[in-house]
C-alpha cells in the first residue's frame, strides 16, 4: 500500500541537479572522475547525473554501470538451472587511480554498496570510492555513509522505499509503502 510521495519528477530533478553541482564542487572539477551506476535504477541515475555534470562543466565525465550480483552476500535471484542471474557490467575506463562515484537509488542496509566496492576493487585500486544515492533511508548493518544525498528519509524497517525511473517504470517517482 503507497504511503506518500517523497519525490516527484521535479523534486527529483533538482536533487539530482543539487547533487552534480556537489560532485564537482568536492573534486574540484571531474577530472580522473569516473560515475558507476549500479544497476539497475542507480545506473539511470548515474546517466542522468552524467548529462547534468557534463552540462555545468561543459565536458564529460567518464562512466560506467556495475551489476553486483555476484558480490552479495545474500544472493538469491537465480535462473532456472539455479545459476546467479548476471547482467553485463560496463566499466570501459581503468579504475585505477581514479576517484569512483558510485551511484544507486536507495542507501539502506549497506550491503549493495559494500558489493560494488568489492567489485570495483576487482578491476583496479581507485585513489577513492564516493557514494551517491537519491535515497537514504537509515537502518544500515555496515558503516557505510553516502557522501551525497538527495533526500534523507528515516523510514521504519516494516516500510518500503520504491523508485520509479521514467527509463523502466514510465515515471519518475519516489514512494513510501509498507
Amino acid at each position: 500500500m503507497e504511503k506518500a510521495v517523497l519525490l516527484d519528477e521535479q523534486a527529483i530533478r533538482r536533487a539530482l541537479t543539487r547533487i552534480a553541482h556537489e560532485i564537482i564542487e568536492r573534486n574540484k572539477g571531474i577530472d580522473d572522475c569516473v560515475l558507476v551506476g549500479i544497476k539497475t535504477r542507480g545506473a539511470f541515475i548515474a546517466k542522468r547525473l552524467a548529462e547534468r555534470i557534463s552540462a555545468i562543466e561543459g565536458k564529460a565525465i567518464q562512466t560506467g554501470e556495475l551489476d553486483i550480483t555476484l558480490y552479495r552476500d545474500d544472493l538469491t535471484v537465480k535462473t532456472e538451472d539455479q545459476q546467479p542471474l548476471v547482467r553485463q557490467v560496463d566499466i570501459k575506463h581503468d579504475v585505477t587511480d581514479k576517484k569512483i562515484i558510485l551511484v544507486d537509488d536507495v542507501l539502506y542496509t549497506g550491503r549493495t554498496v559494500r558489493a560494488a566496492m568489492d567489485a570495483i576493487m576487482d578491476v583496479g585500486r581507485p585513489s577513492q570510492i564516493q557514494l551517491a544515492v537519491l535515497i537514504d533511508r537509515g537502518h544500515r548493518e555496515l558503516p557505510i555513509r553516502a557522501d551525497y544525498v538527495g533526500k534523507n528519509i528515516p523510514t521504519s524497517s516494516g516500510e518500503r522505499i520504491v523508485v520509479r525511473m521514467t527509463e523502466s517504470d514510465q515515471e519518475d517517482r519516489v514512494v513510501i509503502t509498507e
